[in-house]
């Protein structure tokens, strides 16, 4: 949904119209967000690996006695920040990226009318034509977001683009194009930054690669920026306020000419002074170590452009700033949409959270995700202390719960909850036992009906929507079939109930099958299946000619449709041909579908990942990493990287959604680590790039958590020659361990090693892999 369109149209038509406890939580020095108790270390270099030749001595300070010293390499933009302590140091590196449209044709040549009406994705299909996609020309295919800001487009002001806040605080700051927050403007102190034209130029970045600290570069010729800092003091407790660190620089052919510091607020003489240099960076090394902290249990990974795996580890940040005391849901941050407590017991709020920190580790806060939720947000009788229940997220809340427990072991929480969980699934069971009412002859007869989006609560006639999406059935058969499959480890009484679980998600999916087979229209190319039986038109059809249209929203039905993995894989494969061939995909990505307009074709950033996840499943791999490129270069701001819900290809400024920020750390932990759905497969590296595999920088993902327990994956690529590697299994051996060695352009996988010994069982670029539980396989591969 786009919000800014949704709200506009919903007051067109109609006069459409309980806050939840919260106790405030500790300053971020404390104890880790999710409660693990005490933190670890921070993390030091050893003096001998530092390296400050060449830079600039800024600063000094101390710590607790200690002299620690601040370098900078300000011979770039991108030059590192260095504090270096008697015992060791850290760096600080910078790496930004160009927030404004490139020169030249966007679109691939594409007029944006064309693309946007077109039924098929023209520019996926042109980014696809020659196999594996290439991520610059998928960068360059429209342009980044928030490149072209019109004030009137933003009810007169020009939206924040980035923000940042602290694990403790309840609130967030907004950050501006131009540098300034709400309470703290540098160009008060530095009169060039007033120019307007400095800002559509600027450079963003983070701190540190993935920290919560803003960086721009506001470029003023050949040797010479303004270097603008600006981070959250993780030590303030404020339950509300926000207290943010200013750093506004200005450098000139590599020397600081020009610096002002500022905490907050401007200055009010002589009771409230700038800050001095060494207050500033004594709190960037606090900020510094508090992050490094807070995320110190996510799995390691290693990507050949360390920006990817930044990206995960910045989207878990994020998340910690974006909830009050690290997890207290937000669904988005700063304004009413969707800071705004009516947002908070939203499904895919919970969903997208509990699936990502699990995926990569994060057991603790994903205890601290599914405890708040389950306490605040879900009834005694399964319903969400929310205003539109969406049907096919009970089915999905339900998979991922057996997930949390096959990841952590932790049945004591689920017990804890065991009342709420039965009732969730009870929801499902009532809802089949009314479809099953129905005469045989009915389309609906034996699927779920229901709401398949929160929003359909907010017409004047919801029930228009209450009808039998397939996603309501797939998910519902799903999310059954994977708790019954645990049931027993939570209550050892519980098997009548699990086998009743089973039986209705097998009578479920069975009908899902036969409906969507009946319903398919062959007469149409590519052949069309709608989000729901008995449909007579395409959703974009019905779009124009019915208002309202029963079939609004197709996006969500079909991402969860296939998220679901219910379907045979010739179905799954004719619903992708589907979206992709009648307007539901935008550069590869699922679109946010509306009446088709000459004006665009938005980008769906979140919930979108189920449809990338069936991708993968089927070995669809190219539109895939597709999916990968676009929703980085396309759903994100470039380098501050805040994830849109609804992105534009004309370079606006989306609505921020938690849950799309958290969509890059499933795609990328998928990519080198995925499990089958029924529990029997485990594919390592399936969609690692190809021209990853041609260079000579490791791909690594150590720790990763699976149902078999924690694994281990290394490839080092020799150039284009060959790759050796190590994968530690975990501590349970799965039924099938096939690694993809994905060989790169203009080459084909030769012999593969396992231990010294050819590997005999393959299919097409994958190998199985057999070992003892923990072992560690040694692999080796040509490319010839």
């Amino acid at each position: 949904m786009d919000r800014r369109r949704f709200l506009q149209g919903l007051a067109a038509t109609s006069a459409a119209a309980g806050l939840v406890g919260w106790e405030g939580a500790s300053a971020q020095s404390g104890a880790p967000a999710g409660g693990a108790g005490t933190l670890a270390p921070p993390p030091r270099i050893p003096l001998a690996k530092l390296s400050t030749e060449g830079h600039a001595r800024l600063a000094g300070f101390d710590v607790q006695g200690a002299a620690w010293s601040v370098f900078e390499d300000l011979s770039t933009p991108d030059g590192a920040i260095t504090l270096a302590g008697p015992d060791g140091g850290c760096v600080l590196g910078k790496r930004t990226e160009s927030c404004a449209a490139e020169a030249g044709t966007p679109y691939l040549g594409l007029a944006l009318k064309e693309l946007a009406l077109a039924d098929a994705d023209l520019l996926a299909d042109r980014l696809l034509k020659r196999g594996e996609p290439d991520p610059e020309q998928v960068r360059l295919a429209a342009p980044p977001l928030a490149s072209t800001l019109d004030p009137k487009d933003y009810n007169g002001r020009l939206p924040w683009t980035t923000f940042v806040g602290n694990v403790a605080c309840a609130d967030t700051m907004p950050v501006f194009p131009d540098g300034r927050t709400r309470t703290f403007k540098p160009m008060q102190e530095t009169a060039a930054l007033r120019d307007e034209k400095l800002a559509p130029q600027r450079r963003e970045g983070l701190l540190g690669g993935w920290l919560p600290a803003v960086h721009k570069v506001f470029p003023l010729g050949e040797g010479r920026w303004y270097d603008v800092l600006v981070f959250a003091d993780v030590d303030a407790a404020d339950r509300f306020v926000v207290q943010t660190w200013h750093r506004t620089a200005l450098v000139e052919h590599g020397r600081v000419s020009e610096v002002h510091y500022g905490y907050s607020y401007p200055s009010y003489p002589p009771t409230r002074q700038p800050p001095s240099a060494e207050a500033f960076y004594r709190a960037l090394l606090r900020f510094h170590d508090a992050w490094q902290q807070q995320l110190a249990d996510a799995c390691a990974m290693h990507t050949p452009d360390p920006s990817w795996a930044d990206m995960a580890r910045h989207a878990f940040a994020r998340e910690l700033v974006v909830r009050p005391g690290g997890s207290y849901p937000k669904y988005g941050a700063v304004d009413r949409d969707y800071y705004g407590n009516e947002y908070d017991g939203f499904q895919d709020t919970f969903t997208s959270s509990l699936y990502a920190n699990l995926e990569w580790g994060r057991n603790a806060q994903a205890a601290a995700v599914l405890d708040g939720y389950f306490t605040d947000f879900v009834q005694a009788d399964g319903m969400v202390n929310m205003r539109g229940a969406e049907t096919g997220q009970f089915g999905l809340t339900l998979s991922l719960l057996a997930r949390y427990l096959h990841y952590t072991g932790d049945a004591a929480l689920l017990r804890k909850h065991q009342g709420k969980i039965e009732a969730t699934a009870r929801i499902l069971l009532d809802l089949h036992d009314v479809s099953l009412r129905l005469p045989n002859n009915d389309p609906g007869h034996g699927l779920l009906h229901g709401w398949n989006e929160s929003d359909a609560c907010l017409f004047p006639e919801p029930q228009l929507w209450w009808k039998p999406y397939y996603a309501n059935s797939a998910l519902a058969s799903r999310g059954l079939r994977d708790l019954a499959a645990v049931w027993e480890r939570i209550d050892a009484r519980g098997k009548a109930l699990a086998d009743r679980w089973q039986e209705r998600s097998r009578v479920l999916a069975a009908q899902l099958v036969r409906s969507v087979r009946a319903n398919v229209r062959h007469d149409l190319h590519p052949p069309y299946v709608g989000p729901l039986p008995g449909a007579k038109l395409t959703f974009r059809q019905s779009l124009l000619q019915e208002k309202p249209s029963e079939q609004q929203w197709p996006h969500r039905a079909y991402a969860e449709l296939l998220q679901a993995d219910v379907l045979p894989d010739d179905l799954a494969h004719l619903v992708i041909d589907c979206m992709r061939g009648h307007g539901a995909t935008s550069i590869g990505v699922v679109a946010n579908v509306a009446p088709p307009s000459p004006d665009g074709r938005d980008i769906l950033g979140f919930i979108s990942y189920g449809y990338a996840q069936q991708l993968l499943r089927l070995g669809r791999i190219d539109e895939y990493l597709l999916f990968l490129y676009a929703h980085r270069y396309h759903a994100h701001t470039p380098g501050s990287w805040t994830a849109g819900e609804v992105s534009d290809l004309s370079g606006g400024m989306p609505l921020f959604c938690m849950p799309a920020q958290l969509t890059m750390p499933l795609l990328l932990r998928w990519m080198v680590v995925f499990e089958d759905s029924e529990g029997e497969v485990l594919h390592l590296a399936r969609a690692v790039p190809r021209r990853w595999m041609g260079g000579d920088r490791a791909i690594e993902m150590r720790g990763a958590p699976t149902r078999w327990g924690r694994v281990d994956v290394r490839l080092q690529p020799d150039g284009g020659h060959g790759v050796t590697g190590e994968v530690r299994l975990p501590e349970r051996v799965p039924g099938a361990v096939w690694l993809s060695l994905r060989a790169p352009e203009g080459k084909r996988l030769g012999n593969v090693r396992a231990e010294g010994a050819v590997v005999k069982e393959r299919r097409g670029e994958s190998v199985r892999l057999d070992g003892k539980a923990t072992e560690v396989v040694q692999i080796s591969a040509t490319f010839i």
